[in-house]
């Protein structure tokens, strides 16, 4: 990386984003890990075929909370995204504790993508009698299922195949906009093209007894009947963050009042259809007790009998999963961007490269932290660790439009969340923030059930995991991010020309 300490600067990001890009960025981080990793597990081990069913409820809960972006968005374009949000209408101290929720959710993200990319990798080299070596390519945290429960244990290997991925992604985020901009709408125009064509090809060739029962009986717990395909919801619940990462590009966006809302509302709406369909293709080709897979969309295509589409799709898959790592580093920056200008994060985190208008050594930091989790930890535990979160960031981005709207209703605003609202002792409340706070706590239901439940049985990975992290968050808070807010708000200093020192009064 050209550019040392000397000549790397902090200041505002340029705006060079319109809507179509903004909708590029949109789909790239939200069709990815849901269609090509997250299908498998959650038709395997909780909803069956009725996994459609699950998507359907998770986009309309999303669509809820991407209202409330949308607005929220076009009033304060600033980075940050959720982090800003909360920081600008309900203060330091939630906002902190937002932006902590978001870094684990981009974290975990990059983590489970590039384990996605690593099984489809190895699918597609085996193709060609390359086998990847087992140690170099699992998890040395292994999940399997025993009587319909899932049992985590330590196994020998390392992945280092999906450590690499994310570390390849953040190196290209590090580049700048620019190269960052070409690779990833090549590679969005790529995958949405081969996932049409695995839903066209794939149809033809469904086994329709596989989708019977749709529903399959309960087992216990959450294991498939209505209860799994609740806890389905809320698994896949993550798989539309990306539309969140819309809005951390908000500052560098020519017109955002108007071009973020069409970022968010159109990529999701998008990607939610495809969602729907390519489940529907994909448990009707393989029965769904066998895809509880990293890569469910090449064990798929293998049953086709197509040789040569098998490999275009195993193709696709690759190249959607690295257009969602480029996109999930592209946020994760964004929103650490935000976080340093206000002082809760070093200042590396908000350091612009002089000539590539890149958060070069911040991308490769966050790169190097996912890389470890990808290595280690098995999707079970990292969807779950990330869906426990994104319920929580979602409420707390409805509760901050609500606040807005209360504290600050003359504010322009280009894009009004729909069915508006009631006032109850003067204080507004919307119709759509309101169910949007109540899904998103319905969604995390299932996930918080079920890691009490994995706790009872003696697995405490996932609990211990959320406990330390949570530890971790207070801690920097308390003894480091609200000294130094404090100390820079009283200064008047900020560390970024894009928004003024936030005085930390929490």
């Amino acid at each position: 990386m050209s550019g040392g300490a000397s000549v790397a600067k902090t200041g505002a990001l340029r705006p060079s984003m319109g809507w179509g890009g903004l909708l590029v960025l949109g789909i790239a981080n939200i069709l990815g890990a849901g269609v090509y990793v997250m299908t498998g597990t959650a038709a395997a081990r909780f909803a069956g075929p009725a996994v459609t069913v699950s998507f359907v409820i998770a986009g309309v809960a999303c669509l809820l909370v991407a209202l409330c972006y949308a607005e929220l968005a076009s009033s304060m374009p600033e980075s940050g995204s959720a982090y800003t949000y909360c920081r600008r209408t309900l203060g330091g101290g939630p906002a902190w504790a937002l932006g902590w929720l978001l870094f684990l959710e981009y974290s975990v993200a990059a983590s489970l993508l590039a384990v996605g990319f690593a099984g489809y990798l190895g699918s597609l080299m085996g193709d060609f009698g390359i086998p990847l070596p087992a140690a170099l390519s699992t998890p040395l945290v292994q999940s399997t299922q025993i009587d319909g429960r899932h049992v985590l244990s330590l196994g020998s290997g390392f992945n280092l195949v999906a450590a690499l991925a994310v570390l390849a992604a953040g190196g290209i985020a590090a580049l700048g906009m620019s190269r960052y901009s070409l690779v990833s709408t090549l590679l969005v125009v790529l995958k949405v093209g081969v996932l049409a064509g695995f839903i066209v090809v794939g149809a033809q060739a469904v086994a329709p007894d596989n989708w019977t029962p749709f529903v399959p009986p309960n087992e216990g717990g959450f294991t498939y009947g209505w209860e799994g395909v609740a806890r389905a919801a809320s698994l896949l619940f993550f798989a539309f963050l990306g539309f969140e990462t819309v809005s951390t590009a908000a500052a560098e966006t020519r017109n955002p009042q108007r071009d973020v809302p069409v970022g968010i509302l159109g990529s999701l709406a998008v990607c939610t259809g495809l969602y729907v369909l390519s489940a529907f293709v994909l448990t009707g080709l393989v029965p769904f007790r066998e895809l509880g897979v990293p890569d469910p969309i090449a064990l798929a295509v293998d049953r086709i009998g197509m040789p040569a589409f098998a490999t275009v799709i195993k193709i696709g898959a690759l190249a959607g999963l690295a257009s969602v790592l480029l996109a999930n580093a592209f946020g994760h920056s964004r929103v650490c961007y935000a976080m340093s200008c206000d002082g809760y994060l070093p200042k590396l985190f908000s350091r612009i490269h002089p000539t590539r208008n890149s958060l070069a050594r911040g991308n490769l930091l966050l790169a190097a932290i996912a890389a470890v989790s990808a290595a280690l930890l098995p999707i079970s535990v990292m969807a779950d660790l990330i869906s426990f979160g994104v319920a929580f960031m979602f409420a707390m981005v409805a509760v901050s439009l609500i606040h807005m709207r209360n504290t600050q209703p003359d504010l322009e605003r280009k894009f009004r969340v729909p069915l508006g609202g009631v006032r109850i002792g003067g204080v507004w409340f919307g119709v759509v923030p309101v169910l949007a706070i109540v899904t998103s706590f319905v969604m995390t239901l299932p996930v918080a059930l079920d890691i009490i439940d994995q706790a009872r049985r003696g697995d405490w990975l996932s609990s211990i995991l959320l406990g330390l992290y949570a530890l971790a968050g207070l801690s920097i808070y308390l003894f480091y991010g609200r000294p130094r807010a404090r100390r820079q708000a009283a200064t008047s200093q900020s560390t970024c020309k894009e928004a003024p020192p936030y005085a930390d009064s929490h």
